[in-house]
């Protein structure tokens, strides 16, 4: 290996290795729930280390000419560090980036014209960040193979209730809708009369007070969709749960007792923010393929119509009951970083003009809904609050015990179309996200039992500042600001 590394045959082949091995590690240390399959393995092995190897060789060769004999030391040097930086860039952004790759240039032409006699140094330097890497990526890797699925075991049997009732059910999920209730004070101190009168005047019943259990969507999605709490895992971000996606998308409590009662489920997503980890389709169709999804990136960006393929599913399988699971990505909440905040103000404003165009989209998708299923269970759920109040978002890891922050996190608008207008006396048990299909499940199953297994109804938050690190309850069973360290 040493006789390898002197020798100037092979350089090329330790700059192209070294280029590529920390930033997949860096990768997979940040982003592992993202990840987590072979088929990222295989396409960071071929991207950052195989297609460097060929580029860097043939450059190599090439640059071996004698009418190129002037140059060839710049070569490697030059590769090296801006396939490095340019990798270290794809890593931590998304996108192209054109003056971010011009800074990389510049930075690698200095380099190269100063410093290319000490490649070799540099080169040892990357492979022992890399070897660091490894060291970092291993608890993640092990936290995922140890992981539990103890907590989605539910108390009684109602994975396998029977529906006595099968009326289509509809589940629209606007991210980060607060209740009416906290938008008429608070930070929100806002009208949508309007809104809530329409959904009134269509048969809603309109849920005060409602609020998610978690702060962000998967992790809340998480708990609503098993009706299980999980405590974030005991993870160290409010913003994942281990296996996430793959529970919600895969399968999960609540999908595959719809499946077992013959219903036809549909997943309808205006961004393939659920599927960027790329995992295994649980429901029969959907408006998005993971052919939508790339290997990296945010599953963000632009939002497609989901009228057109609303329309197609409702016309399809006219005999059979049907799921929606629909993904609306509007008001959603304030800027995530400090670096990209405009402040609380200009935060408000920017997540109100959010809000009246969601609400513009849910009058469209519930008159659609109703105009060709008057009987539908159509379930208007947000996942979150906005967090307006905040300056960014990531200020929820700060201890804080100010009402109206707290519920601007954890407040979230529920409106439920009941078949024939009829809403169950049950419907008084639902008053977080976590325990809203088990009530649902009551009643298309007629089994009030399965409400003697109703979860807490605790909001709960991961705190890393101004407090001793862990997950704490921030609202209790009551609605009542606690604060109390799980």
């Amino acid at each position: 290996m040493r006789t390898l590394f002197t020798s100037e045959k092979y350089l090329f082949l330790f700059a192209a290795i070294a280029a590529g091995a920390y930033p997949i590690f860096f990768y997979f240390t940040n982003n592992y729930s993202l990840v987590n399959t072979w088929g990222h393995v295989a396409y960071f092995a071929i991207m950052f280390i195989c297609v460097p190897l060929v580029i860097f060789f043939v450059l190599d060769r090439v640059s071996r000419l004698k009418t190129l004999d002037k140059v060839r030391k710049y070569v490697l040097p030059f590769l090296n560090i801006f396939v490095f930086l340019f990798l270290l860039k794809v890593c931590l952004y998304a996108g192209l980036q054109k003056k971010l790759i011009v800074l990389i240039f510049v930075i690698s032409v200095v380099f190269t014209f100063f410093l290319h006699k000490y490649l070799r140094k540099v080169i040892v330097l990357q492979l022992i960040l890399a070897v660091i890497g490894v060291f970092s990526v291993i608890p993640k890797v092990y936290g995922q193979l140890n992981y539990s699925n103890e907590w989605m075991r539910q108390p009684d049997d109602i994975e396998n209730a029977v529906f006595v009732k099968k009326p289509n059910v509809y589940v629209i999920q606007p991210d980060g809708f607060v209740n009416f209730t906290e938008l008429k004070k608070g930070y929100y101190n806002y009208d949508i009369s309007e809104f809530e009168n329409f959904l009134l005047d269509n048969s809603f019943v309109n849920y005060p007070e409602f609020r998610s259990n978690y702060a962000s969507t998967l992790a809340s999605n998480s708990a609503t969709f098993m009706m299980k709490h999980h405590y974030y895992n005991g993870g160290r971000s409010y913003s994942e749960a281990i296996n996430a996606r793959n529970l919600l998308i895969s399968g999960n409590a609540v999908l595959d007792l719809f499946k077992k009662n013959g219903y036809i489920t549909h997943f309808l997503a205006q961004k393939p923010y659920l599927l960027l980890n790329r995992p295994e389709m649980g429901y029969h169709k959907s408006n998005l393929s993971l052919d939508d999804v790339g290997y990296i990136g945010t599953g963000l960006g632009p939002q497609r119509d989901l009228m057109p393929h609303l329309k197609q599913f409702m016309e399809e399988d006219p005999d059979e009951p049907k799921f929606f699971f629909m993904e609306i990505f509007n008001p959603g909440h304030i800027q995530n970083r400090s670096a990209n905040s405009r402040g609380i103000e200009v935060e408000r404003k920017k997540w109100l003009e959010s809000l009246d165009y969601a609400c513009e989209q849910l009058v469209d998708y519930v008159t659609q809904i109703k105009a060709n299923d008057p009987n539908a269970l159509i379930i208007i759920l947000a996942d979150h609050g906005g967090f307006v109040g905040m300056e960014y978002s990531r200020q929820i890891y700060s201890k804080t015990q100010d009402r109206d922050r707290i519920f601007s996190i954890f407040s979230s608008q529920l409106s439920i179309h009941w078949p024939n207008g009829d809403a169950p006396e049950t419907d008084q048990y639902i008053g977080t996200a976590v325990n809203l299909f088990r009530v649902l499940f009551s009643y298309l199953s007629e089994n009030t039992a399965y409400l003697e297994n109703l979860q807490d109804n605790g909001s709960y938050v991961v705190l890393k500042n101004d407090a001793p690190e862990g997950i704490y309850q921030y609202i209790n069973d009551e609605g009542e600001i606690v604060f109390i360290k799980q």
